[in-house]
């Protein structure tokens, strides 16, 4: 636990240090994922984006949905909504202008463990909602998931946590966007983990970099 609380240290203050002379902002994350029974499950998710470390947002995540395993603890398909604000700088001001976005989103989700690597393939199509207008993404991500300390994800685990996540549009410009994830993992109990990790983010015309914390929570209804 001692590794964890130095590395969210660490990360504040990397941020509370080069945030004003950098490109690289920070996300909290909270991940529930409450099993209603064997075969349902209900999906919720708050992310709060910053530019800096805290306090300058640029998006506020509401994410919620309905799951349903097709195999025992596998195979899930699921159902959701998501509710995003985004807060965008004008050119050389420091005025900001404000968007909201509704969300439709259908996802499936597989899982596979090749000895020590516990692997998880993401597919997910999005619709969405700004103003007036309508667009359509797809996304895939291949996530990996390694124990340090243990020889499997359970109680008191140390691991290592990387996916590699990428956007693509229904219409041009077809590429989207790219984010490579690479962070370390401890597991508080075997339903509950903590993150902290890097993201680089890669845009059409731009890059991103985010220093993220995350928490999962998985405890059953």
């Amino acid at each position: 636990m001692k590794l964890v609380y130095i590395n969210i240290l660490f990360i504040c203050f990397f941020n509370l240090s080069f945030s004003q002379k950098s490109e690289t902002g920070n996300w909290f994350m909270y991940f529930g994922n409450q099993k209603i029974n064997p075969k349902w499950n209900w999906h919720n998710e708050v992310q709060y984006r910053n530019y800096n470390f805290i306090g300058d947002t640029n998006q506020l995540l509401l994410r919620t949905g309905i799951g349903y395993n097709l195999t025992e603890d596998n195979n899930n398909l699921l159902l959701g909504y998501g509710f995003i604000n985004t807060q965008k700088y004008i050119p050389n001001s420091e005025e900001k202008t404000d968007s909201n976005e509704h969300r439709i989103y259908q996802q499936f989700i597989t899982k596979q463990k090749i000895g020590r690597l516990f692997i998880n393939h993401r597919y997910r199509i999005e619709e969405r909602f700004i103003k007036a207008n309508f667009q359509m993404r797809f996304r895939y991500l291949l996530g990996v998931n390694i124990p340090i300390n243990t020889k499997t994800l359970e109680k008191n685990t140390i691991y290592l946590s990387a996916y590699n996540e990428i956007f693509i549009n229904a219409e041009s410009p077809i590429f989207d966007r790219n984010r490579l994830y690479v962070a370390l993992g401890y597991y508080i109990h075997k339903n509950n983990k903590i993150e902290t990790g890097f993201m680089a983010q890669t845009l059409e015309n731009s890059n991103r970099n985010q220093f993220q914390i995350a928490i999962f929570n998985n405890l059953p209804f």
